[in-house]
C-alpha cells in the first residue's frame, strides 16, 4: 500500500512538472527575434566627385514623401479592430404512439378467464427531446503600434512586423503585429489602419502575476478537457 502511494505521488509530480514546462515554454518574451525590426540594407555606391553640394544617393526627389517604402522604414499602424459574433440553436422533437388489442370473442361475448380477466391489451409510448444553445462573443482593440518593413515583395507590397511592451505593476502587457499591406493604403502622415493589413496576426496579452491570476490551474483545465472520463 505504501509503495502504491509513493508511486502515485511520483506520477503526480511528473505530471505537474510536465504541465509547468508546457505552460512556461510558450510564454512570450521581450525582444523576440521573430518580431525584431529589420535593419536597412546598405548598398555600396561609387561616388563620383562632381563639385555639387547635392549627392544622388542622399537627395530625395521633389515628388517623394515620408511614407515607408523600403526595408527598415517604420510605419504607424492604428489598431481599430472590433468583432462581434452570435449563434443560437434550438431543437425540439416529439413522438407518441399507441396500439390496442381487442379481447377474444366467443358467441358474441368477450371471453373471460377466472371470471374477470380478458385478453384485451393496449400499448403506448411517448418520446420527446428539447435542446437549446446560445453563444456570443464580442472583442474590441484600439491603439497604435509602430512596426518596421522587413521585406518588399516583387509586386511592391510591404511585409511588416513589430511589437510593443508596456511594463505595469507585477507584470507586462504586449502587442504584436505582422502582416502585408499596400503602399497605396499608407496615409500621407505614414499611418495605416489595421483593417488595411492583409494576413494580419495581432496578439494582445500579458505576463506576470496579473495575467496568471486569470488562468485556470492545470488540474482545473484537465477536468474541463476532452481527456476527462467523467
Amino acid at each position: 500500500m505504501k509503495s502504491c502511494y509513493i508511486s502515485f505521488l511520483a506520477a503526480a509530480a511528473i505530471l505537474v512538472s510536465g504541465c509547468e514546462s508546457v505552460i512556461t515554454a510558450g510564454d512570450p518574451k521581450p525582444d523576440d527575434p521573430d518580431y525584431a525590426p529589420a535593419q536597412p540594407v546598405e548598398t555600396a555606391k561609387n561616388v563620383i566627385p562632381t563639385g555639387s553640394i547635392f549627392l544622388d544617393g542622399g537627395a530625395n526627389s521633389i515628388y517623394s514623401d515620408i511614407k515607408a517604402h523600403k526595408v527598415g522604414d517604420l510605419i504607424s499602424v492604428t489598431l481599430d479592430e472590433s468583432t462581434s459574433a452570435s449563434k443560437s440553436a434550438s431543437t425540439k422533437t416529439q413522438k407518441s404512439s399507441s396500439t390496442g388489442l381487442d379481447g377474444l370473442m366467443l358467441g358474441g361475448s368477450t371471453v373471460k378467464f377466472g371470471g374477470k380477466y380478458t385478453t384485451e391489451a393496449s400499448f403506448g409510448g411517448n418520446n420527446s427531446f428539447n435542446a437549446k444553445a446560445n453563444a456570443g462573443q464580442t472583442n474590441s482593440l484600439t491603439g497604435q503600434i509602430s512596426v518596421s518593413v522587413i521585406k518588399v515583395l516583387p509586386n511592391g507590397n510591404l511585409m511588416i512586423r513589430g511589437e510593443k511592451w508596456l511594463m505595469l505593476n507585477n507584470g507586462n502587457e504586449y502587442i504584436r503585429l505582422t502582416g502585408i499591406l499596400r503602399p497605396e493604403d499608407v496615409n500621407a502622415d505614414n499611418t495605416v489602419s489595421s483593417q488595411k493589413v492583409a494576413n494580419a496576426r495581432i496578439q494582445y496579452g500579458g505576463t506576470g502575476d496579473f495575467a496568471n491570476t486569470q488562468k485556470r490551474g492545470w488540474l482545473s483545465r484537465f477536468f474541463n478537457s476532452i481527456f476527462n472520463p467523467f
